[in-house]
């Protein structure tokens, strides 16, 4: 069972928060994290956004996607209406970078994000989410806003021992290059995206 392995409060530009390691083992160099706003009110419905790492969009501000805009517009929502963003080490859809950047090669002829991971072998998408409401449930979260625009995350709340209050979208509007990856996102996965965006 995960457990909390360490927390300190971090000021960032978008506000203070209190972040906090969850692993098995104290020595996990990669543990998933819970980055909780300073004006979190836990005896409301907590607005939480389960967000997987993207080092490519997060770090380098890739173009491809956008996950480095979703985590910064989480950041700051939560900072103003209170929330938790549940930080899963989960890159590229949990097949871990390498593969991710074979992928990314694989769409440069022509393949789109599901494609190029079935090509190599890989599920379209491996991510978990179990371990986020075990996360919840560590933090004694009862009730939550969920900020998503994918129905999958909805489900693992739905099925849970956390009563989902609402949903509230994070839409990122699309750029030239990540078109086709929100496409594929609403086609294939079902997102609940808005065509204007797209």
């Amino acid at each position: 069972m995960i457990k909390i392995q360490a927390e300190a409060n971090v000021p960032t530009e978008h506000g203070s928060f209190r972040m906090i390691a969850f692993s098995e083992n104290e020595n996990d160099w990669m543990p998933h994290m819970a980055i909780v706003a300073e004006n979190t009110d836990f005896s409301k419905p907590v607005n939480v956004r389960f967000h997987s790492e993207c080092i490519t969009g997060e770090v380098f501000h890739s173009k491809k996607c956008e996950c480095g805009q979703q985590l910064d517009a989480a950041m700051k929502y939560t900072h103003e209406h209170g929330g938790i963003i549940v930080y899963l080490r989960q890159e590229g859809r949990n097949i871990g970078i390498i593969n991710k950047l074979k992928a990314y090669s694989l769409q440069e002829k022509g393949l789109d994000t599901v494609q190029a991971n079935l090509e190599l072998g890989l599920p379209a998408d491996d991510r978990k989410f179990g371990v986020a409401i075990d996360i919840l449930n560590l933090l004694d979260v009862k009730d939550i806003n969920l900020l998503t625009n994918n129905p999958e995350k909805v489900k693992y709340v739905v099925e849970s021992n956390i009563n989902l209050n609402s949903r509230i979208p994070l839409q990122i509007p699309a750029n030239e290059m990540s078109k086709g990856y929100l496409k594929t996102k609403k086609d294939f996965f079902g997102h609940l995206l808005d065509d204007n965006d797209n």
